[in-house]
């Protein structure tokens, strides 16, 4: 008689239980019903297929944990791809979004460009105007120099004309004061000419002064330096002028302390005439000469 029991214990070392107890159960059936058919030498070959069966049953089943343990790895190959994909995905999207970003950019810059190209073209037309205004401006100045240079040799000759003619007017009023003050110089100021009145140069130190009228008269028995000049119009800037010329003379021992100054005007303002009396210059009108 079979031993399934034997045949379950053996067959679930390699296999399932359920498997094992079920083909245990299988081969005892079978045995039942071929022991009075079969020969010693067919039940060994039974025995064999089912060795071979079960042989074949744990290969099988082998294969299925390998292609289960595969099919595991691709799963879990296709989540790491499947987040791969996402990712790629992530940055896809950002890239679009640069991309649009910088194509943005780039209108904005084409824009600009556009706008300082004009920029410039109003520049270089600007700067054509301003050279070209330079250029008429420097004609003007040209004209402007040209006319200036006119004008000053128009003023250098009205000066030689007019210093002329206030060396004309002036060398007549001191011929006039010259023919005259020693009428004067008596009744007023109780001075005799005692050597005629004159114009005259005097040198010293390389320097020369023209004294417009110059004397020697007394007073009593003092000896005196007549010395004058005659101004159109006579003003402050007159009187100090004169003032330092006696002074340089008398420095120069042609004129002492002894001395009687004078100015003969056709016209002086009264404070003028006072500020001349109050430094010992006398002021004679023109008409009293």
């Amino acid at each position: 008689m079979i031993d399934t029991l034997k045949i379950f214990d053996e067959l679930k070392e390699t296999m399932d239980s359920s498997a094992a107890k079920k083909i245990a159960e299988v081969i005892g059936s079978l045995y039942e019903e071929l022991r009075n058919t079969v020969t010693k030498e067919e039940f060994n070959e039974l025995r064999e297929i089912v060795a071979e069966l079960a042989e074949a049953q744990k290969r099988t089943e082998q294969r299925v944990a390998e292609l289960a343990e595969a099919q595991k790895r691709t799963e879990q190959r296709v989540e790491e791809l499947a987040e791969a994909q996402k990712r790629t995905e992530g940055r896809l999207t950002r890239l679009e979004e640069t991309v649009a970003e910088l194509a943005e950019a780039q209108k904005r810059t084409e824009g600009r460009l556009t706008r300082l190209e004009e920029t410039v073209a109003e520049l270089a037309e600007a700067q054509k105007r301003t050279e070209q205004r330079m250029e008429e401006l420097a004609e003007a100045q040209k004209r402007t120099e040209q006319e200036l240079a006119e004008l000053a040799k128009a003023h250098r000759e009205t000066r030689k004309m007019v210093g002329g003619l206030s060396d004309a007017v002036g060398y007549g009023l001191e011929d006039r004061a010259i023919k005259s003050l020693p009428g004067i110089l008596k009744t007023r100021y109780g001075i005799e000419v005692i050597a005629p009145l004159v114009r005259k140069f005097v040198s010293y130190d390389g320097r020369r002064d023209e004294l417009n009228i110059f004397g020697e008269g007394r007073k009593g028995k003092r000896r005196l330096t007549l010395l004058g000049e005659a101004k159109a119009r006579l003003s402050r800037k007159h009187v100090d002028s004169f003032l330092k010329l006696v002074h340089r003379l008398e420095r120069h021992g042609i004129v002492s302390e002894d001395r009687f100054l004078l100015m003969v005007t056709y016209s002086v303002e009264p404070d003028v005439e006072g500020y001349a009396r109050e430094r010992g210059v006398e002021v004679i009108w023109s008409y009293e000469v």
